[in-house]
This record gives structure tokens, C-alpha cells and sequence, in this order.
């Protein structure tokens, strides 16, 4: 019998992490994904690399 569900790809994303956020946050969040057309995790998932990046480009 074969495997049900969704097949893996090569980077799955099995970590989860939850957060708080104030109702003025979680709202430009959401327009912000709503204007780009993207969802809340890959946005969130951008915001922390360009923050990293950010940092990696001060310490050089």
C-alpha cells in the first residue's frame, strides 16, 4: 500500500515555533503578506534573514 499525505521535498519544515505579537503588529503583518501574496511563516522566515544578513554585513 502506498504512502498517503503530501510527499517530502528538499527542505521540509518540520520546526515549529509559536509567538505573541500585539494587535498593531499582527495587522501590518498581515497586510504586508496580503500585499506581497505571500503567508505568515514565509514572511516571517524572510524578516529573519534579512535581519541576519544585516548583522553578518556589520561584523564583517
Amino acid at each position: 500500500m502506498k504512502k498517503m499525505g503530501r510527499p517530502k521535498g528538499d527542505n521540509n519544515m518540520v520546526k515549529s515555533y509559536t509567538i505573541r505579537m500585539d494587535d498593531v503588529t499582527l495587522t501590518r503583518l498581515e497586510a504586508y503578506c496580503k500585499c506581497m501574496k505571500v503567508t505568515k511563516s514565509e514572511a516571517i522566515r524572510k524578516a529573519i534573514n534579512t535581519m541576519v544578513d544585516e548583522c553578518e554585513e556589520i561584523n564583517k
